[in-house]
């Protein structure tokens, strides 16, 4: 729990105390009225239930399908602090309405007032993530984002744990919850007043209140950068999961397993529980970076536990609901507790990345109208996800069947999205390796800069030495190889992958070697990182080669700064050279030793020679040691 040091810091506990409250006061109002149609009223049929709590869930998702395009054009052209007073005002008015609608127990109107409070959350939407760039530094992102996540989990469970308290209160539940749910609006109120400033990226920006035309323009945004669009296509999906297990599951424990709802708090406690945990375990695992490469595993898990619940269900239910000790007490719904937590673990796994990949990569002034966009696409799932249900359990459908379908459903769409999207296979394969195959131990890489064009020179040991660098250095590089490096079988996905710039010697081919340096300036325009290994080949006994011309080349054409890298702890390994051919042993040596990526001080651009380059990268090396 690296990032736990944010709630320190006046930059980002107000807004976390703002959005967490939010969240709290939704899921007290919205999971009090869900157990009270569930539990609470003997007048209502399983039938009934299944209709209403469905209907309440479509009512409260609806707005983020309607608003979150204005939402996201406020967020791009107001500044943020103020823009969040402002809806929590809405908030305060709200939840006033909410209240007395709850103490006259009048259903219609409870029901009705989901779509408000639904419309109030769809404003906060954008704003909310669009804000965590603003005033987190890129190695923080990925933790942010896991608070959020888990803050939003755990007030889904204490909004639960209080609806279902404060509402069994014999004659004065209605009353006390009335009080609750206004007295959060107000310190969500007081909390966001200490939120500092962060500045309008597009104070310019006229607002359109046509929706589809905003629709249309927001997916126009988000699609420019396609890993961009088709994370946002993920994260919908993970929410049409999301709403379909919480919808369902007051009436699964119920009906199906036979619970009451104390079950129902536990199984939502664990799966928040989980969530939160898989959400930390993400940011240690990823190294602080965004790495998307545990999106697949994420999304592995979510099958396996998804449809394991099926054939954990047994379909038996007694007369009576059991009490925690009670269900718990069976050896079989043990393995439903498990289901249920590593649901949300490995949702931490996929979403939190995701998010991250969203905002990280997302065009600074057209930030929020792509969350904006990401927003109206998730309602979108939800509804679906909602109809889905209905239509799936009046055809008969049990809701344990409608897991399982939703499971299988999920391998689907996750080798849909990633054969589209080739990098988040890319970079699992290359997160496998440096975190399963080797140890590895980064030393200085703050030196790097976290911003604009430079150039990073390395090494050559063998034939992964891209794919080391690629998954411990945060910024993504485009790295230059030799071309019969770059066409190596199964290597060749990843570095096409990574957008790798093949090149050849004059000798070999002087087009794809003028190609080469082209493609080279570009990306430094572009304010991107490129790789190069000046040796032009992997070493065949270990020391250091003399350097090649092309790194001169490439910053006379843009003088950049220039940062030496050294590898150690390769060199006799599966992949180098010291045995004669790599990767061609039938026992592979060296997997699962300790190896080490340095980095040297900055060079800049007018100071760079490849006396000075071997110099530095030989002193990182300890007299040419690999």
């Amino acid at each position: 729990m690296q990032s736990i040091h944010l709630l320190g810091k006046q930059r980002f506990l107000p807004f976390f105390l703002t959005q967490f409250l939010g969240a709290l006061n939704d899921n007290l109002y919205k999971n009090g009225l869900t157990v009270f149609i569930a539990f609470m009223s003997a007048s209502i049929s399983q039938a009934e239930s299944n209709h209403l709590v469905n209907i309440a869930a479509g009512l409260f998702i609806l707005p983020f399908f309607l608003f979150s395009v204005i939402a996201g054009q406020l967020a791009d052209k107001y500044e943020k602090a103020w823009l969040i007073r402002r809806i929590k005002v809405l908030e305060i008015i709200i939840m006033f309405m909410a209240g007395l609608a709850f103490h006259y127990q009048n259903m219609t109107l409870l029901i009705a007032l989901l779509f408000l409070m639904g419309t109030q959350s769809a404003l906060f939407g954008p704003v909310k993530y669009s804000l965590l760039p603003q005033v987190l530094k890129e190695e923080e992102l990925v933790g942010g984002n896991a608070l959020v996540s888990f803050g939003t989990f755990v007030a889904i469970l204490l909004g639960l744990i209080a609806g279902v308290l404060i509402t069994s209160i014999e004659q004065t539940g209605t009353y006390w919850l009335s009080l609750a749910v206004l007295s959060m609006a107000i310190l969500g109120f007081l909390s966001s007043l200490r939120i500092p400033t962060a500045p309008a990226p597009a104070p310019e920006l006229n607002i359109d209140f046509h929706l589809l035309r905003q629709v249309k323009e927001s997916f126009h945004h988000a699609r420019v950068n396609q890993t961009v669009f088709y994370s946002i296509m993920g994260i919908s999906w993970f929410w049409f999961l999301g709403i379909t297990y919480v919808t369902q599951l007051p009436n699964f424990v119920r009906y199906e397993l036979g619970g009451n709802e104390q079950v129902y708090v536990i199984l939502l406690a664990l799966f928040s529980i989980g969530i939160g945990a898989g959400s930390f375990l993400c940011e240690k695992l990823s190294g602080r970076i965004v790495e998307i490469g545990l999106v697949p595993i994420g999304s592995l898990g979510l099958t396996l536990f998804g449809m394991d619940f099926y054939f954990t269900h047994m379909g038996v239910v007694g007369a009576e609901l059991m009490e925690p000790a009670e269900f718990m007490g069976q050896s079989h719904n043990i393995r439903v507790l498990v289901d249920v937590f590593m649901l949300g673990a490995f949702g931490g796994f996929y979403i939190v990345p995701l998010y991250a990949l969203v905002q990280s990569r997302s065009e600074v002034n057209k930030r929020a109208r792509i969350i904006a966009a990401n927003n109206v696409l998730n309602a979108l799932f939800m509804v679906l996800a909602t109809v889905f249900s209905l239509f799936a359990l009046a055809a008969g459908l049990n809701i344990a069947g409608l897991f399982l379908v939703i499971a299988l459903m999920n391998i689907a769409v996750a080798m849909w999205i990633f054969t589209l999207v080739p990098e988040f296979f890319m970079r699992l394969l290359v997160w496998l390796l440096i975190h399963l195959i080797y140890r590895v131990k980064k030393t200085n890489l703050s030196n790097i800069p976290d911003k604009g064009a430079c150039i990073l020179v390395c090494n050559h040991v063998s034939f992964i030495d891209a794919l080391i660098l690629a998954g411990c250095v945060r910024r993504p590089i485009r790295f230059v190889m030799d071309y019969n490096i770059y066409q190596k079988p199964v290597l060749s996905f990843i570095f096409k992958t990574a957008r790798a710039i093949p090149i050849a010697s004059v000798v070999d081919d002087p087009v794809m070697l003028k190609r080469a340096f082209e493609e080279v300036s570009k990306a430094l325009e572009d304010g991107e990182v490129v790789c190069i290994f000046p040796e032009g080949k992997i070493t065949r006994d270990g020391r250091l080669s003399a350097f090649k011309r092309g790194v001169l080349k490439m910053v006379e054409n843009n003088p950049v700064p220039v940062v030496p890298l050294a590898l150690k702890g390769l060199w006799g390994s599966f992949f180098s050279r010291r045995y004669g051919r790599a990767m061609s042993q039938w026992f592979p040596r060296g997997f699962f030793n300790r190896i080490e990526l340095l980095a040297g001080s900055l060079i800049p651009a007018q100071q760079v020679t490849l006396e000075k380059l071997e110099f530095e990268i030989k002193e990182l090396l300890g007299m040419r040691e690999v």
